[in-house]
């Protein structure tokens, strides 16, 4: 568990090489996956909330998720049958008028290390893409990442293309980001607002286990 800290702390402080040292190292003496993975997610989410706090800007929240996957990938899998998508399908994008994909990327990475087949649309995705990969793929979950509040409505328009498609009670979604609250869940038509990373993976979890 020190090691675990030891890893939140070099995050935390954008050291890369240390970050990568210690993943290797504690990957090495037993540490489980989902610790080292624990420590990261957490690292990260106290970077998000120093940005909010603008004690620390954009190009440092970049750069923390870069360490990020570059950690992950040194982690492999979360466990032996992960890479084969055997949990079930996800589409995942960003919204469009939102660029931003650094929320989306972690959770695509930790979604897809916990086993599951991850549809990643990218950024700045219109609601008629959401409908056809959701078509196409017969995936149960939907999971939208929002970074501006300007796009808000953008989510609204998703959840309306994906109920006049006439699949919307064959697909979940989440939605997640900075400025989401259960309420903008709420009010756009969402199922579920995901206040990080794993909560997000527990709700595709908790879809594709019923």
């Amino acid at each position: 568990m020190g090691e675990n800290r030891a890893i939140y702390e070099a995050l935390v402080s954008f050291n890369e090489k240390e970050v990568k040292s210690l993943v290797i190292k504690a990957k090495e003496e037993g540490v489980p996956v989902g610790e080292i993975m624990g420590q990261l997610q957490e690292a990260l989410i106290e970077i998000g909330n120093r940005f909010e706090r603008e004690e620390c800007f954009v190009p440092e929240l970049i750069y923390s998720g870069v360490i990020m996957k570059e950690a992950a990938a040194l982690l492999g899998p979360l466990n032996a049958d992960s890479s084969k998508g055997n949990k079930g399908k996800v589409v995942l994008g960003t919204v469009y008028g939102d660029v931003h994909d650094i929320g989306k990327d972690l959770v695509a990475m930790l979604l897809t290390n916990s086993g599951f087949e991850v549809i990643d649309l990218g950024t700045n995705v219109v609601p008629a893409r959401f409908v056809s990969a959701i078509k196409e793929s017969g995936a149960k979950v939907a999971a939208m990442s929002c970074l501006l509040t300007i796009s808000f409505g953008a989510i609204a328009d998703t959840v309306k293309a994906i109920k006049e498609a006439g699949i919307r009670d064959d697909v979940s979604i989440m939605i997640g980001g900075a400025p989401v609250t259960d309420l903008v869940a709420q009010k756009t038509g969402c199922d579920f607002y995901g206040k990080d990373a794993f909560s997000g993976i527990k709700f595709a979890s908790d879809i594709y286990s019923r």
